[in-house]
């Protein structure tokens, strides 16, 4: 008896090893899989989601998302398809605190697969002061960049992609641009630490800057760094929304459908038709003035997006674009955009975050999730919440669960949105 005990605590102990020995080979298999996974791979194909993600939910940044709810938000996004993440700058703990939080959810289930465009910010001297020089640059630009090597060497298996500045060269960012010769001087440094080995060789550098920025239609930033910055670069990632350009540049969504639709719905599709169209136009601009070059690599859309509410510009006292069914069909009609043609999208932005306007919640900037602050899906998501998808998921930990925002009540949501004035 004692013995059949001893052989049989035997097997147990020898079963458990297998399945010890099962489950790390399966972390390791997962670990190289993510390791071996490069921006090659990722840009240009539709199984690899972009979207921008903040996760902030007070009216300051002061106060950064936990590493918890950062898990929280990363589990949503996760289950609806994203796998690649956009962040914006390393002076904060956020990126820092992403990475942290994709290594423990892969840990925790190694089949979760998310990676990260890190993002740096780039700034003028004397930025957001009267004293603005665009010809120089600050002093804290370096230390984001090294901050940035440091976690892409540390995360090299969730971070493939560094990209320097955002919209930094544009020039109505008056309280921050920098010349073209500044993002070039960090993207040459980065590409010569990866030919020295100091950085992964498969890391690929970009910066990510309005369309006008990379030569697309406007001559003032045609010049020879710019040039120079898109030999150097490993792809062009261009801003594009149309939606702010029903404001400042109107003319397409002012345009009359021909033979004049008659139905709601119909000149709704038209108009955000149209938006897609005039982002599409901007990105064969930009690779028309690349291939002028002599220059012919990828250009993908490092972000886009579109608005749900607005007090001003865009609400309903302005050009009407503020709602959450043009955001849905204009989220649907720019990612069947991008996957026909083999283009990432990375979309601004996975959820609401209440610090970027301080006019209020209804604040046009404040409000181009695709959730609300609390977690409430919005129209374009309704089909996900309809299929179950986000059962048992929550931003916060016991909160509340995904439900569909107006209460899932379609007419309400309808009797809402406003018709773009066109011109007769």
């Amino acid at each position: 008896m004692l013995i059949s005990q001893k052989l049989t605590g035997l097997r147990m102990d020898f079963i458990s090893l297998m399945g010890c020995l099962v489950l790390s080979n399966s972390l390791f298999s997962q670990e190289r899989i993510q390791d071996t996974i490069t921006a090659a791979d990722i840009l240009g194909n539709s199984t690899y989601l972009g979207i921008s993600y903040g996760g902030y939910r007070a009216l300051s940044r002061d106060v950064q998302p936990s590493i918890n709810q950062i898990k929280a938000d990363i589990r949503i996004l996760y289950t609806m398809g994203i796998r690649l993440l956009r962040t914006y700058n390393v002076n904060y703990p956020h990126a820092h605190n992403v990475l942290k939080a994709i290594r423990m959810l892969h840990e925790e289930d190694p089949s979760i697969e998310m990676y990260l465009v890190l993002g740096t910010w780039i700034n003028c001297k004397n930025a957001y002061t009267p004293n603005a020089d665009h010809t120089q640059e600050s002093p804290a630009n370096a230390i984001e960049i090294e901050k940035a090597i440091a976690l892409a060497n540390e995360y090299s298996d969730i971070v493939k992609i560094i990209s320097v500045g955002n919209e930094a060269m544009v020039h109505w960012a008056t309280d921050y641009f920098v010349s073209p010769n500044i993002i070039l001087k960090w993207v040459n440094y980065l590409q010569e630490l990866k030919a020295k080995g100091k950085l992964p060789s498969n890391l690929w550098i970009t910066s990510s800057d309005n369309f006008a920025s990379w030569g697309g239609g406007d001559s003032s930033y045609q010049n020879e760094d710019l040039i120079q910055l898109i030999k150097a670069v490993d792809y062009l990632s261009i801003h594009t929304y149309p939606y702010h350009d029903t404001h400042y540049n109107p003319a397409f969504w002012k345009v009359a459908p021909e033979n004049t639709v008659k139905s709601k719905k119909d000149r709704l599709d038209y108009a955000l038709q149209q938006a897609v169209i005039y982002s599409a136009n901007q990105y064969k601009q930009v690779k028309k003035y690349m291939l002028s070059l002599g220059v012919n690599k990828p250009i993908h859309i490092g972000e886009t997006g579109w608005s749900t509410a607005s007090i001003g510009k865009y609400g309903k006292e302005g050009s009407k674009a503020a709602d959450e069914y043009k955001q849905a069909l204009f989220y649907e009609k720019i990612l069947q955009w991008s996957k026909k043609n083999k283009i990432s999208c990375i979309y601004f932005s996975a959820f609401d975050e209440p610090w970027k306007d301080p006019n209020g919640p209804l604040a046009s900037e404040n409000n181009f999730g695709l959730f609300t602050v609390d977690g409430k899906a919005k129209f374009a998501l309704w089909s996900l919440v309809d299929k179950g998808l986000f059962e048992g998921l929550s931003r916060e930990e016991s909160g509340p669960p995904i439900v569909k925002t107006y209460g899932g009540d379609f007419n309400h949501l309808w009797n809402n949105i406003n018709l773009p004035i066109y011109e007769k």
